[in-house]
């Protein structure tokens, strides 16, 4: 197929075309390398607050997959970029790959479930949103140990966003954390049930604690790290990870109840 010239001559949308056609794999190694950058980002959010015995360098191997993937499947006919699609199915092959190794103790995972149902017992009594000490002591535990039990399962907080939270006809399917980083795009042949489950999702975003609900808005939308939205809050990088682990199981609680009313 010649050389690099013949990339500089065509567009990424005819590149595309040409690909789909011809399965060349010159024109693969080209989108491949052009979309490198777009597996290191979505590794370095995923990274964020991983535990110690997984490096960088795996989650961007495990990434990789997950763009040859997007690149193979993608159909430039569908009003969609690529970016998008890619950024899914890259942080979807990293999380797949981290299941597979099961690198989250159960102890911590029992612990993120009896906070997530201390939540939803005080919430269903009170009607309000449920304070730290009100949680701590439906735990029986004191406040200091609630806050290290929080930082404990920061490392699983990201994961659990990912576990799909709806599946419909057609393999249709949509985790947390497709809302929180897209909530208003859709492919257009989406379901009408589906779009009615994100709305739900987005709905149980903007009830949460505003302190809480400006860290996803920052990191999500704004793409700010830990550190620098501490900045804005004024608050240390250790709290702002408290915040963000207690906003996704907060979140998950509030779903956990409209699950229960939809089926």
């Amino acid at each position: 197929m010649g050389t690099d010239n013949f990339f500089d001559n065509k567009s990424e949308e005819e590149l595309w075309v040409l690909y789909k056609k011809t399965k060349e794999p010159k024109i693969r190694d080209f989108l491949i390398k052009q979309y490198a950058p777009l597996v290191k980002y979505v590794a370095g959010k995923v990274a964020m607050g991983k535990p110690g015995n997984i490096e960088y360098d795996d989650l961007v191997g495990f990434g990789v997959f997950g763009l040859i993937d997007a690149i193979e499947k993608f159909d430039p006919e569908k009003n969609v970029k690529f970016k998008t699609y890619a950024v899914t199915r890259i942080r979807g092959s990293i999380y797949d790959e981290l299941r597979a190794i099961d690198w989250v103790p159960r102890s911590v995972r029992q612990i993120a479930k009896e906070i997530e149902l201390a939540i939803n017992t005080i919430e269903a009594r009170t009607g309000k949103v449920a304070t730290d000490q009100e949680i701590a002591e439906q735990l029986n535990v004191d406040i200091r140990e609630f806050y290290s039990s929080m930082t404990k399962i920061s490392s699983t907080s990201l994961l659990s966003l990912s576990d799909t939270w709806y599946s419909g006809d057609d393999n249709d399917k949509i985790s947390i954390m497709d809302t929180i980083e897209s909530p208003n795009t859709l492919n257009p042949d989406v379901s009408v049930e589906r779009e009615a489950v994100k709305d739900l999702i987005v709905k149980a975003i903007n009830e949460l604690p505003d302190k809480e609900k400006k860290v996803l808005v920052l990191y999500y939308y704004e793409d700010l790290t830990l550190k620098e939205i501490g900045e804005v809050l004024e608050v240390t990088e250790s709290r702002v990870s408290q915040l963000h682990t207690k906003a996704i199981i907060r979140l998950k609680a509030k779903l956990a109840e409209i699950k229960e009313g939809i089926y």
